[in-house]
C-alpha cells in the first residue's frame, strides 16, 4: 500500500470520488497514535474507543474545512485532547452522582484492566499521572510517552514553550514524589 503524506490525504478527501478512501488512509496513518494518547487520559480501553471514534467523527465532518495553517497531525491531536478532556469532564460530572471521585474510578480502573501488561511500578506511574490536573496530565504524557516536541506541543495546545516546560517540569516532580512515597 502507498504511504500518502498528510497533505496527499487532504487532497484526495477533497476529491469526491476518493473521499471515503482518503479518509480510511488517514484513520489507518494517525489511529494509533490517536488511541494511546487518548487510551492514557481516559484509562480505560472501551471508553477510549469511544473517544476515538468520536474524534474521527469530527474529523470526518470538518476536514474538509481543515485550512492547513498547521499540521494535520497538530489538528488531529488537538481534536483528541479537547474530547479526551470532554470525556473527563463529562465523567467528573457523572462523579458527583456516585460517592466516588473521579480520579478513584480511573484508579481502579487501571487496576481491573485486563489489556494492562505492566508491572507494578507501571501501574504507580499511571495511578500518579491520573492525580495530576489534567493539564499537566495532557503535557506529561504527550512529552513522556509521545516524545512530542515544546513546540509542537505549544502548536497543538496553544500554550507557550515556557508555559509547557514549567508544567512538565511539576508533573515530572509530582510523579516522583507520589512513586517515592509508596
Amino acid at each position: 500500500m502507498q504511504e500518502y503524506t498528510d497533505n496527499e490525504l487532504i487532497e484526495l478527501f477533497s476529491n469526491a470520488d476518493k473521499k471515503h478512501y482518503a479518509f480510511n488512509l488517514l484513520v489507518r496513518k494517525h489511529q494509533e497514535k490517536i488511541y494511546y494518547f487518548v487510551r492514557r487520559m481516559v484509562v480505560d480501553h472501551n471508553d477510549a474507543d469511544d473517544v476515538v471514534q468520536n474524534v474521527f467523527i469530527k474529523v470526518w465532518n470538518n476536514l474538509d474545512s481543515f485550512r492547513a495553517d498547521s499540521k494535520l497531525f497538530t489538528w488531529l491531536y488537538r481534536i483528541a485532547v479537547n474530547e479526551s478532556l470532554s470525556f473527563l469532564k463529562s465523567r467528573q460530572l457523572r462523579s458527583y452522582l456516585s460517592l466516588s471521585s473521579p480520579e478513584a474510578i480511573l484508579v481502579k480502573s487501571i487496576h481491573n484492566d485486563t489489556h494492562f501488561d505492566g508491572n507494578e511500578i507501571q501501574r504507580r506511574l499511571r495511578e500518579a499521572i491520573i492525580r495530576l490536573p489534567k493539564k499537566q496530565q495532557v503535557v506529561f504524557n504527550m512529552r513522556y510517552y509521545d516524545d512530542l516536541s515544546y513546540s509542537e506541543m505549544s502548536e497543538i495546545l496553544g500554550t507557550s514553550i515556557g508555559a509547557l516546560k514549567a508544567s512538565y517540569h511539576i508533573a515530572v516532580k509530582k510523579i516522583e514524589d507520589f512513586v517515592t512515597s509508596y
